[in-house]
């Protein structure tokens, strides 16, 4: 390795990429290690993945890696690396380092890469750390991928079993966090094995951000089925270019259609046009989002309610309202789950304690990702189940929080 790092790095992308083409998922653990251990004479090489609640990372199984338990992220290394997104480091012995990479795809953390390698001369440390990073986003978008073909990722992310509609739902839901230039958008939602009806999406397409956050009435199979279908019309609708109020009651029709105003789905949809910081939104029945200036929940975002999705009761135009944003802005979109979780004084959450939070959050200047993580942990660490599902959706616009997502490499 000491030799020629530059060439090393050559063969250990093209060995791993030729490897994975024919690879069936539960191989591909076998390969992380394999490559790492022939290339650069890597030895206690464990691949981790987060598990859904975000709590621990868990070991994928492979042939080449030692025995390894789960590393709890709040107390380990391999933790403190998931959270702050950057390589670490630490002595092994003599004349070898342990080093913990982040595994991210883009800039969704989905785990954790440990092993140790020979001590890097001085001038070569910051050349390793970057051949290990991207072979660690080369193995992010391998796991991603292979996923679709086998269970063995979702296997090691489960930590206990999932509902039928948690399934369902789970399916349905892109990746908790996305950046780009002035952009991010990070989700969480709990209860991560036992959501009833809860759900959350968006996409980027030309400049403009379209956001949803939706809460099926109910729980269980049919609460769920009922937000699957929204969400699938809300991706219908957006695909052909319809405009907010449009698509929202293209999507109150289909889920009358399917259920015949037997459930309802309350819903916020929203446009941000990221170059100039406009944001348009309605709202079907549905807690207004937040705004969130300097660390502080500034206002709600209210706006003219129309009736939830599927009862088809509204006669006249949905109210669609504007907000110019600020660099430096977020806005927080969320179901009532949320504020309606109690504190450890049993008190609720409530707006005023959502508030509160961010505001310390912000202070402590951890990243948007999380932030989330922690909300996850501070309304579920004081009971072991919800009165209700909690989804949120956080989004920075032009605070430069993108550049803390990544690992120092890039």
């Amino acid at each position: 390795m000491a030799g020629d790092l530059e060439s090393a790095a050559v063969r250990l992308y093209a060995e791993f990429l030729r490897r994975t083409h024919l690879s069936q998922p539960s191989e591909l653990a076998n390969i992380v290690v394999e490559e790492l251990v022939s290339v650069l004479d890597a030895s206690d090489v464990v691949l981790f993945l987060v598990n859904h609640e975000q709590t621990a990372l868990v070991p994928v199984p492979s042939k080449r890696s030692p025995h390894r338990t789960q590393q709890l992220i709040d107390a380990t290394m391999a933790g403190r690396c998931f959270i702050t997104t950057a390589i670490l480091s630490g002595t092994a012995e003599p004349g070898r380092r342990r080093m913990w990479v982040p595994v991210i795809d883009g800039t969704d953390r989905i785990g954790v890469l440990e092993l140790v390698v020979e001590e890097p001369a001085d001038d070569a440390e910051g050349s390793l750390e970057l051949v290990l990073e991207r072979y660690a986003h080369a193995v992010a978008q391998s796991v991603l991928s292979k996923a679709q073909y086998g269970d063995v990722f979702e296997q090691v992310r489960r930590s206990q079993d999932m509902t039928l509609g948690s399934e369902l739902l789970g399916s349905m839901l892109p990746p908790a966090t996305f950046a780009t230039e002035g952009l991010v958008i990070c989700a969480m939602l709990e209860p991560a094995y036992a959501n009833g009806g809860d759900a959350y999406d968006y996409a980027l397409n030309d400049g403009c951000a379209h956001l949803a956050v939706l809460d099926g009435m109910g729980h269980g199979l049919e609460a769920a089925g009922a937000s699957t279908l929204a969400v699938a019309a809300y991706r219908h609708s957006r695909r052909r270019g319809m405009g907010l109020a449009e698509t929202c009651a293209a999507m109150d029709a289909a889920v009358n259609a399917q259920f015949d105003g037997t459930r309802f789905v309350t819903a916020v949809l929203a446009e941000l046009d990221i170059t100039s910081g406009r944001l348009s939104w309605l709202s079907a029945g549905h807690p207004p989002p937040v705004l969130v200036r300097h660390g502080r929940v500034l206002k709600s975002l209210d706006v003219d309610p129309g009736t939830p999705l599927g009862l088809q009761l509204r006669t006249g135009p949905l109210s669609v309202a504007t907000e110019n944003l600020e660099p430096g802005d977020s806005v927080l979109f969320y179901t009532d789950g949320v504020t309606e979780a109690r504190q450890a004084d049993g008190e609720l959450f409530g707006l005023d304690g959502l508030a509160g939070f961010l505001q310390r959050e912000a202070s402590a200047q951890f990243s948007t990702p999380e932030t989330l993580r922690r909300l996850r942990r501070a309304i579920m660490s004081h009971h072991g189940s919800l009165a209700d599902d909690a989804t949120a959706l956080l989004v920075d616009w032009r605070r430069g929080t993108e550049q803390g997502l990544v690992p120092q490499t890039v």
